[in-house]
């Protein structure tokens, strides 16, 4: 009987990470050869994909550090490292369309029941069943959910994964300047912990670099922002999401993004300068109060623009309330980083602290966008935001523009189907008075 190596086992684990570094190739391709313009702006998006997944599998073959972490956890850091890295919830994002999810997600309700949220489950579901490449160290998301703490809890009794070092920033509720100073202090924690596990050394000239390269992504994304002000809207629903991927997962600090975010302006400017819109007749501008959930981009989202001209004009992580970074000394970038990720970062902005934060950001997109309605999704995993649904609703009413409550989970379209929602949102639209179909 041959006993299996560590190189082996890890190697093994690769498995399901290279079928998404494939599937990633494929896509990438594929809007490569499209004639659409903004089709080709996510070809280069996909081949960082490939080229993150790539690194981490590079690492696993030639024995060098990897960290497991999430975009909230200052992954600037990890760049000026040259740490490659990759997330727990990749996984189930990036299958969001896959055939076989659905039976992943029923194999995690004997591990974890159905109550928490089914990235985690997911991703929990990989660490049990030993699926996911084992890093070097991990650094933990402790905010903003209960999901996130069980998992990393889960992490520390796997019998493979407890023996990982683990290090999480402690989140304060409050974004005072006290806070954020404390967090500061994490942060410079965090990084130790990684220089100690990983035998690499921050070098704070390589993290200005780094950090002032965000900058100019984040001034092009505000940039952006801008331009889907106009009416009719130049984009729909899923660029938002992705500008986000290339700022703070796949290219974050790398001049690859910053040209990415450059082309998406470009292409922005010529649509408003057109007068395109996303669809030809626009007739309800929404805000999507979460993540745009990619199991539902293929069927519902076109299919409310070509129903009832209603384009998805904002959503919860293409919203771009990012400060920018000082990066004059290592205290001041080092503070920069822990505000972005604490406070700043979809999410995390939204779920951690005083429900001021969800009303605020509800009152700046109404008023800046023209917003004919709020949609809250109500993933099932989004505890936290549910709870504050009599404010979303009470503020939306003081506003004067319609909230919509769905109750779904962004990865199982079994839980509330497509054809349900659409139903909910027909009867919503003409109770509303916001639009018929056709």
């Amino acid at each position: 009987m041959t006993t299996e190596t560590e190189k082996d086992k890890q190697m093994r684990r690769l498995a399901k990470f290279i079928e998404e570094r494939d599937s990633y190739e494929a896509m990438a391709k594929a809007f490569g050869q499209s004639p659409s313009g903004t089709d080709k702006l996510y070809a280069p998006l996909t081949e960082a994909y490939v080229e993150q997944h790539n690194a981490v599998i590079r690492a696993v073959e030639n024995g060098d550090p990897f960290v497991a972490s999430y975009y909230g956890c200052q992954p600037e850091i990890y760049v000026a490292m040259d740490l490659p890295w990759y997330t727990f919830l990749t996984p189930v994002f990036t299958n969001a369309m896959s055939p076989t999810l659905p039976e992943e997600i029923d194999a995690t309700e004997s591990l974890f029941g159905k109550d928490f949220c089914t990235a985690f489950r997911v991703a929990g579901y990989w660490v049990e069943k030993d699926l996911a490449p084992l890093p070097t160290a991990i650094i933990a998301m402790l905010h903003p959910c209960d999901a996130s703490l069980a998992a990393h809890q889960l992490m520390q009794t796997n019998e493979i994964w407890r023996h990982v070092p683990m290090f999480g920033c402690d989140p304060p509720y409050w974004n005072d300047e006290r806070s954020l100073d404390y967090y500061a202090n994490e942060t410079r924690l965090m990084i130790s912990f990684l220089e100690e596990h990983t035998g690499r050394k921050l070098d704070m000239d390589r993290l200005r670099e780094v950090i002032e390269e965000s900058n100019k992504m984040f001034k092009l994304w505000i940039e952006y922002n801008e331009l889907r002000r106009a009416v009719p809207c130049p984009h729909g629903y899923g660029v938002g999401l992705q500008a986000f991927g290339v700022a703070m997962n796949i290219l974050v600090g790398d001049p690859k993004g910053t040209q990415w975010f450059t082309d998406l302006v470009e292409d922005a400017e010529m649509l408003v300068r057109e007068g395109t819109g996303k669809v030809e007749n626009e007739r309800v501008r929404i805000f999507w109060f979460d993540v745009v959930s990619l199991g539902l981009s293929l069927d519902l989202f076109p299919w409310l623009e070509q129903e009832y001209g209603a384009v998805v004009v904002m959503d919860m992580f293409g919203y771009t309330p990012y400060t920018l970074i000082d990066t004059t000394s290592e205290e001041t970038m080092l503070k920069g980083l822990g505000k972005r990720a604490l406070c700043d970062a979809p999410m995390m902005r939204q779920a951690r602290g005083v429900a001021d934060n969800w009303i605020g950001d509800i009152r700046q997109v109404v008023t800046d966008y023209k917003i004919d309605c709020v949609v809250w999704p109500g993933h099932m995993g989004h505890k936290d935001g549910s709870a504050n649904i009599g404010m979303m609703r009470e503020v939306c009413r003081e506003l004067g523009v319609p909230f919509m409550n769905i109750g779904m989970d962004n990865f199982d379209e079994r839980y509330t189907t497509t054809a349900e929602i659409k139903e909910m949102f027909s009867r919503f639209f003409d109770s509303m008075g916001l639009a018929k179909a056709g």
